[in-house]
C-alpha cells in the first residue's frame, strides 16, 4: 500500500513562515516526481511546486507564479520526502495542501495537473491570518 503522509501545517500570522514535509511509503519515488497543490473549498485544486528527478539526487524544480521567491520544494530522492518551505506566507496562500507523487519524471505543462499524479496524501491545513 502506498501512503504519502502530509505533517507541518497549521495558523500563522502573515508574514510568517510554514515548512511541510511530505514521506511517502510503499513504494519509491526516486526517479519520479513529487509535488505539493492546494485547495480551497469551492476552487479546484492548485499547483504550488513540483520537484521532478533529474539524476542522481538532482531534481528540476517548477513554481506556480504566485509563490515563486517566497516558497521552496526540496527533495530527498533516496528517502522518498519533499518538503515545502514557505516564507512570506499572506491570507491568499490559506488553503490545505496536498503531497502528490507519480513514478516517472515528466516536463511540460502536464506537470501542473493534477491528474497527472497518481497517489495523493491526506491533506493539511494551513491557516495566514492577515
Amino acid at each position: 500500500q502506498v501512503l504519502l503522509v502530509e505533517s507541518g501545517g497549521g495558523s500563522v500570522q502573515a508574514g510568517g513562515s510554514l515548512k511541510l514535509t511530505c514521506t511517502a511509503s510503499g513504494r519509491t519515488f526516486s526517479r519520479g516526481g513529487m509535488a505539493w497543490f492546494r485547495q480551497v473549498p469551492g476552487k479546484e485544486r492548485e499547483f504550488v511546486a513540483a520537484a521532478m528527478w533529474r539524476s542522481g539526487e538532482t531534481n528540476y524544480v517548477y513554481y506556480h507564479d504566485s509563490v515563486k521567491g517566497r516558497f521552496t520544494i526540496s527533495r530527498e530522492n533516496a528517502q522518498n520526502t519533499v518538503d515545502l518551505e514557505m516564507n512570506s506566507l499572506g491570507p491568499e496562500d490559506t488553503a490545505v495542501y496536498y503531497c502528490a507523487a507519480r513514478g516517472t519524471s515528466i516536463s511540460g505543462r502536464t506537470l501542473l495537473l493534477p491528474e497527472t499524479y497518481d497517489y495523493w496524501g491526506q491533506g493539511t491545513q494551513v491557516t495566514v491570518s492577515s
